[in-house]
């Protein structure tokens, strides 16, 4: 697994995953207001660019991440969060070992799978790869998914160095994940979070997250999209992340 670190000369731990089809750079900022007072690991998810492993299922890369916070941080962190793919990642990795963190935050997953989307990821995407390349195109994904704008150069560059196998293959895995029983074994104080101008499945997807999890506390932020809290909004972000672990 590939990372970048912060404030690697703290002891706490805090590790926050990528959302799909982008990188480490989600969390930069968040990551630079937290690591005076915290280590924060930004892994580079499977698939992705600056990866070193292909993406298989979000099972896979739940696993290899657990085995990294067992190598590399002694088998737990403080806190655990992830924003979309990466948010999915982090439910199933709460799944898969529920002790893994003391507190998490949980942006815009999707745990409801699209059967429509699902079926129409290959043929999409076999047909428009090659405009991935192209910055008009690149520009135009990009300004549907609301990111401030000083971030479009990283959003291209690592866009463009996804693999087709790879794209379709996480872009797949995210539109057919479920929330599994096994979560409610889980006993992290989580702040599970979406927009209100999400989807309704990514808002019920939210509710089913917060039900499950026993210790949860759920908010729909009025006026927002897709995983804007921790792309354009880094310091709301930080300031409700340091709630959650004061409370």
């Amino acid at each position: 697994m590939q990372a970048k670190e912060y404030g690697t000369q703290h002891r706490e731990t805090i590790l926050l995953l990528h959302g799909g089809g982008l990188s480490w750079w989600n969390y930069r900022e968040v990551a630079e207001l937290l690591c005076h007072r915290y280590q924060v690991v930004l892994p580079i998810l499977d698939g992705h660019a600056g990866s070193d492993a292909p993406f298989v299922t979000i099972e896979q890369n739940a696993r290899e991440i657990i085995e990294w916070v067992d190598e590399h941080l002694g088998g737990q962190v403080l806190l655990m969060g992830g924003v979309s793919l990466g948010g999915q990642i982090v439910v199933e990795i709460l799944t898969q070992r529920p002790q893994i963190c003391r507190y998490a935050v949980i942006e815009s997953a999707l745990v409801f799978p699209m059967r429509l989307t699902h079926a129409l990821v290959k043929p999409t995407y076999a047909l428009c790869y090659p405009l991935i390349r192209r910055r008009w195109f690149a520009r135009l994904q990009f300004c549907s998914l609301h990111i401030k704008p000083e971030l479009f150069e990283e959003y291209y560059r690592d866009t463009a160095g996804i693999s087709q196998k790879n794209l379709i293959a996480f872009l797949e895995a995210n539109a057919n994940a479920r929330l599994k029983e096994d979560v409610r074994n889980c006993r992290a104080n989580t702040f599970v979070v979406a927009g209100s101008r999400e989807l309704p499945v990514m808002k019920r997807s939210a509710k089913a997250i917060a039900c499950a999890l026993p210790c949860a506390k759920l908010e729909i932020i009025p006026g927002y999209t897709h995983g804007a809290l921790s792309l354009n909004h880094a310091s709301q972000y930080v300031d409700k992340l340091l709630a959650l672990l004061k409370a």
